[in-house]
């Protein structure tokens, strides 16, 4: 036979043979692949990629991050201390022999007092126990309060009117045989006590008047961070590496010169400390949630695969959430399947696709996260604090508007929205008075109302920048100022008595004006806030008190009948109380816990989150704000060391 024939013959025979060996599939081929099985099913084993199938029925190959870490420096830290008031016009009185007084009396030694036995023997000081609460991820120099309360024994009787000179705050832990020792000191304390008092008998009330609390009056020393821990069965150099990089590429921040920075980095083979990403700054527990979401080892087309997925998990109330949070977790390739949620009939379902979309830093969603806010107070917490994370959008208008409505909380929920969101807008006209707190005179229809703040900060909002006093009215504002107004008369006399020095100021007799000429007379924040409330109870006010009116977390929604889906309206918990947007959280002590049960707490459809209206209100429902008189701010060495200081 011809060479070339041969040759062309063997070449068919064995094109022949490889055809009939292609149904034998990829075990041929795996063979040249030297352990690639194995290191397949070890990886496998290590990134646990199958889990069982989800509450919905669909197998899920998706890892979370969740999976695999707990996120530790959430808790609340607990500091204490001890320090002295001072300018309690004879309430205070020498403290007996204690633990408090010999902690006491070695600072003062430490600081160069020379006789502090007979400052702590006068009638005008009085030695206190702090306690604070540092609050989570807390930054240097920021500001928190404290808590101040006179022991039981000793013969001071009331702090109304203190001013506590400044105190280092630590951690403390009773050791045996050792007493009470104090750890490292994260934070100091100074400022004015603020007592809060109801009517009551005189028992009641002297408690009351026994303990206080000074707004913003700690300052922190030092840093919180929190970080990721992996969990043993999966903990290893390489794993925090590959967890840090996968959350790196998701959140990250930019230099100087543009480049990426990662929020995450892996410091030892079990812990990877985390920074929160700057949308997320006024709600952490979101960013840990987001995180959490977030795909450990999923390749780009599994993902698109799961966004099919969670576009129908999205558009079905029941599932909206997870489905939500998970889009979230994905990032901007997600944006599509939001928006489409946006549209949905359900107001549930547009509104975690809007709360999404925000943190995403789009303002799609903006007209549904109002609309929420509005309709459903159960959802209200978390509308806002999404809204006051869109800038450059056209937020600040819908706040404005949400202000005009007519619940309390959802009018200064909007306000804490709009200030944290752009604090310099014209429209909410604020003014520092004595350099200590802030008067707001806001421009908004509907009812007036008066909003104090008894937590975290010292300000007043005036919704309703035009309301006036009613005359005849006779107040006060502390022990020495003192506001009146004639039957009928269009003008308001603030009057200081002070020493036999009087000081008399004539203004209007709109609201904003007189509480700026009590603060030029000296009138501290407790001081207007006392002659508000007493102006209330005199009905001199045209519209009602709110004293922090905030929206809440945990509340029940009742979810709507399902005509299609023969689902029957049944009432289910949006978000958990431990979950609340920080923007909002009430300072209570107790740390953020991820995996606490749910609590159902109902919304009240009237006036959620606030005190009552005037006519719904009792009498014993009422509070006053009572603090000291005048406020000077007393330094430490020279109030001890100049015997001149008042």
């Amino acid at each position: 036979m011809h060479r070339a024939t041969r040759r062309n013959v063997v070449v068919l025979c064995l094109t022949m043979m490889g055809c009939q060996q292609l149904d034998m599939g990829s075990s041929m081929w795996t063979a040249f692949r030297p352990n690639s099985s194995t290191s397949e099913r070890a990886q496998s084993s290590e990134d646990d990629l199958f889990r069982a199938p989800d509450e919905t029925g669909v197998a899920v190959n998706t890892s979370f991050i969740g999976d695999y870490v707990t996120i530790a420096g959430l808790n609340v830290v607990v500091l204490r201390g001890v320090g002295l008031v001072v300018g309690l016009k004879g309430t205070g009185g020498d403290p007996p022999p204690s633990m408090y007084r010999s902690r006491l009396m070695d600072e003062m030694r430490k600081r160069g007092v020379t006789n502090p036995n007979e400052i702590l023997a006068s009638p005008d000081t009085a030695v206190v126990a702090i306690r604070a609460y540092l609050p989570p991820l807390v930054r240097k120099g920021e500001r928190f309060d404290i808590e101040v309360v006179l022991p039981d024994s000793g013969e001071a009787t009331s702090l109304n009117g203190g001013y506590l000179l400044e105190a280092h705050l630590s951690e403390q832990a009773i050791v045996p045989g050792r007493g009470i020792l104090d750890g490292h000191v994260f934070a100091k304390a100074e400022g004015p006590v603020l007592i809060s008092t109801g009517e009551g008998d005189e028992d009641s009330l002297a408690g009351v008047l026994r303990r206080g609390r000074v707004l913003g009056g700690g300052v922190s020393l030092k840093d919180r961070h929190m970080a990721a821990y992996l969990r043993n069965d999966f903990r290893s150099a390489r794993n925090a590496k590959r967890l840090a990089s996968r959350i790196g590429q998701r959140f990250y921040s930019l230099n100087r010169h543009g480049l990426r920075e990662p929020l995450a980095e892996a410091k030892t083979d079990q812990q990877v400390e985390l920074q929160i990403h700057p949308r997320y700054k006024e709600n952490f527990p979101r960013y840990l949630q987001v995180v959490r979401a977030i795909s450990f080892n999923e390749s780009a087309v599994a993902e698109r695969i799961r966004m099919q997925l969670l576009k129908d998990r999205l558009n079905a109330p029941e599932t909206s959430e997870r489905a939500a949070l998970e889009l979230e977790a994905i990032g901007t390739n997600a944006v599509p399947v939001l928006k489409e949620g946006i549209r949905n009939p359900y107001l549930e379902v547009r509104f975690q696709a809007a709360v999404a979309l925000a943190y995403l830093g789009k303002d799609d969603g903006l007209p549904q996260l109002a609309e929420a806010a509005r309709l459903e107070p159960a959802f209200r917490v978390y509308a806002l604090a999404a809204m006051a994370t869109l800038e450059h959008s056209d937020a600040p208008r819908h706040l404005r508007e949400l202000m005009s409505e007519t619940s309390a909380e959802l009018r200064y929920g909007a306000f804490r929205a709009l200030s944290t969101l752009d604090p310099g807008d014209p429209f909410l006209a604020g003014q520092k008075l004595n350099d200590a707190f802030r008067i707001h005179a806001v421009e908004t229809e509907g009812e007036p109302m008066v909003h104090l703040t008894h937590k975290a900060k010292q300000e007043i909002v005036l919704f309703g920048a035009h309301q006036r006093l009613l005359t005849p009215i006779a107040v006060k504002a502390g022990n020495h100022i003192q506001v009146s107004g004639q039957p009928g008369g269009d003008t308001i006399v603030v009057s200081r008595y002070d020493g036999g020095v009087r000081t008399k100021k004539e203004v209007s007799t709109r609201l904003v004006d007189v509480i700026r000429a009590a603060a030029e007379c000296g009138a501290s924040y407790p001081d207007i806030a006392q002659m508000l409330v007493q102006a209330e109870k005199g009905l001199n006010l045209q519209g009602r008190i709110e004293i922090d009116a905030l929206p809440r977390a945990g509340r029940s929604y009742l979810r709507p009948r399902d005509e299609i889906a023969q689902v029957a309206a049944r009432e289910t918990q949006v978000g958990r109380p431990a979950l609340a947007p920080n923007l909002f959280a009430a300072d209570d002590g107790e740390g953020l816990d991820a995996d606490a049960e749910p609590e159902a707490e109902k919304s009240t459809p009237a006036v959620e989150g606030g005190r009552k209206g005037r006519a719904e209100r009792k009498s014993d429902d009422r509070s006053d704000l009572l603090m000291r008189d005048e406020t000077p701010w007393y330094d430490f060495r020279k109030y001890f060391l100049d015997p001149k200081t008042p």
